[in-house]
């Protein structure tokens, strides 16, 4: 016979799961909904002419969204390109040298204890910034300054909202590196920097990778900066030759965001099924660059976590 407390248990765990059970649905189904939602709306859009021309004329059907597709991917890879090595390396200063104490040279451990502290609290500052703050700063600052609309300007201001998420991951994941890694590094006599960069920073990569692909997501979907930032084109990236091109980074770029913005706003059935159709196509484009990453990274951290 069972004792009634062992049934008591049982029976809290059963709730308890339960409990979880009905959580994890509180949480998924809205995601599924939203995702099916798109896909139903969005499929019927999908076409090659809809996926390779640009936008037609307001209030006729027809055109696409294909130089929406290719600003996209631009933007994305300018801002990587400004964001990400910046917080990765903001993040190995505050990991490894933040805290670092310089013997017999107090002013020193002064000034480095106060950049690191005061870069932790701008760092905290940023991640709790509206994006459209961000975009207003980079329209006083960039677009004002050059006096037009341009995709640097755009860049710049997604590489800002990239900084602090890329930071703290890379931050958090490298203080989870066994100090026995440091220390037979140091054994070998390998300098800091350089046991940083080759060993701490391989054997953290897995985190690292997961905070740029949740930066990367984060910025993709971003209209308000691009809003004041890039406005918008539809004009294709093309060159005859290397000195003939019909876009340069001092142009306005049109982005997935930006143009699922402006279709929403137009009276026409054709522009809401656009619209549907464009999410559907920044969603793929979110995916894909998830499950790329994870795949091409999977048996590298495996390899690595078997040897540490």
């Amino acid at each position: 016979m069972i004792p009634s407390r062992s049934l008591s248990r049982r029976n809290k765990d059963k709730i308890v799961f339960g409990l979880c059970v009905a959580c994890v649905a509180l949480a998924v189904v809205p995601l599924a909904s939203i995702l099916v939602e798109v896909v139903l709306n969005g499929a019927p859009a999908l076409s090659p002419e809809f996926l390779t021309s640009g936008p037609g004329v307001i209030g006729e059907a027809g055109g696409g969204i294909g130089n929406a597709i290719q600003g996209t991917l631009i933007l994305m890879g300018l801002s990587s390109l400004i964001g990400i090595p910046t917080g990765v390396m903001a993040g190995i200063y505050l990991a490894e040298f933040g805290d670092v104490v310089f013997v017999g040279h107090s002013f020193l451990t002064h000034v480095n204890s106060f950049l690191s502290s005061s870069l932790r609290f701008l760092n905290n500052v940023l991640t709790q910034f509206p994006s459209i703050v961000v975009g207003i700063l980079a329209y006083t600052t960039i677009v004002v300054a050059l006096g037009s609309f341009s995709t640097i300007a755009g860049a710049i201001a997604l590489s800002i909202i990239m900084l602090p998420i890329v930071t703290r991951t890379t931050e958090e994941s490298i203080k989870l590196v066994p100090g026995s890694i440091r220390d037979a590094a140091a054994a070998l006599g390998i300098r800091k920097w350089r046991a940083t960069l080759s060993v701490v920073l391989s054997t953290s990569r897995s985190g690292v990778v997961t905070g740029v692909l949740l930066a990367m997501a984060r910025i993709t979907g971003e209209t308000a900066p691009l809003i004041l930032t890039v406005l918008g084109s539809s004009v294709f990236f093309q060159c005859d030759s290397l000195s003939s091109c019909t876009y340069s980074l001092g142009h306005p770029v049109d982005a997935l965001p930006l143009r699922i913005w402006r279709l929403a706003l137009l009276p026409y059935d054709y522009a809401r099924q656009q619209g549907w159709g464009a999410a559907l196509v920044l969603i793929i484009i979110v995916l894909t660059l998830n499950i790329t990453v994870r795949l091409a990274t999977r048996g590298k951290f495996g390899m690595m976590r078997s040897r540490t």
